[in-house]
């Protein structure tokens, strides 16, 4: 069972590897132009999709220009399902919207495994509404094996500039194991972190191609300069 673990990890990496090229690409290419063009690049999701934006943000080898958009509520670091009933209130998207000034030509990645809740859902529909693009990281195939629980009865894969799809299995869990009643090992994790971590490498990679330096931090407990950080966390740290 130790190796099937490793297996069923891999197995889901090498998944995306051949499979979401393509849509990883365009995905960098726009928040690599939305730098250049001096817009902004928000990521954001709710309960464990929640680890998708701290992947981008704040992290040594990772862009310096990344806008979290990562409360309380969204986390289930004060209680276990709040954020699951958080994510289905609607209405509490477009405050986020608002508050973080979310406009034309920024870029907003969504992460939601299921992409059927009202969070992600209004979300995507209030940045496409301000002119914003949005790119998605969900799973295919539990979003469409469910119903939408948005007002609007679409979901986020309907509404995404770029579907990225984490090859997950219904449920996210895909391991039997022997004598446990459901299934374990969820994926959508370990899909999120090669997924940033592509389009980050990628991102980085369009805009030194384009002539502009690339922002990216260092190890603050290697032999960083300090400094660099401080310049950028001052440039780009919350900056809606």
């Amino acid at each position: 069972m130790y190796q099937r673990v490793f297996e069923k990890g891999l197995e889901v990496a090498e998944k995306i590897r051949d499979t979401q090229k393509e849509p990883i690409e365009r995905g960098a290419r726009m928040i690599a132009a939305a730098f250049v063009e001096g817009k902004k690049f928000f990521v954001t999701g709710s309960g464990h999709s929640h680890t998708l934006t701290e992947e981008f943000y704040g992290r040594a080898g990772g862009l310096a220009f990344v806008v979290p958009i990562l409360t309380s509520e969204l986390t289930i670091t004060d209680h276990p399902t709040k954020s699951s009933h958080i994510e289905r209130l609607g209405g509490y998207a477009g405050i986020l919207g608002e508050l973080y000034h979310i406009g034309a030509g920024d870029v907003v990645l969504i992460a939601s495994n299921s992409g059927r809740n009202a969070y992600p859902v209004e979300l995507a529909l209030y940045a496409k509404e301000q002119g914003a693009s949005v790119i998605a990281i969900t799973n295919l195939e539990h979003s469409r094996n469910s119903q939408s629980r948005a007002a609007c009865g679409k979901k986020l894969m309907d509404l995404a500039d770029v579907v990225i799809d984490n090859c997950g299995v219904l449920g996210d869990a895909c391991l039997e194991v022997e004598g446990v009643a459901a299934a374990m090992m969820p994926t959508s994790s370990i899909a999120n972190a090669f997924i940033a971590q592509a389009l980050s490498v990628l991102s980085a990679v369009y805009i030194q191609e384009a002539g502009v330096e690339v922002p990216v931090f260092e190890s603050l407990n290697a032999d960083a300069r300090i400094n660099r950080n401080d310049e950028y966390f001052e440039k780009y740290a919350r900056m809606y």
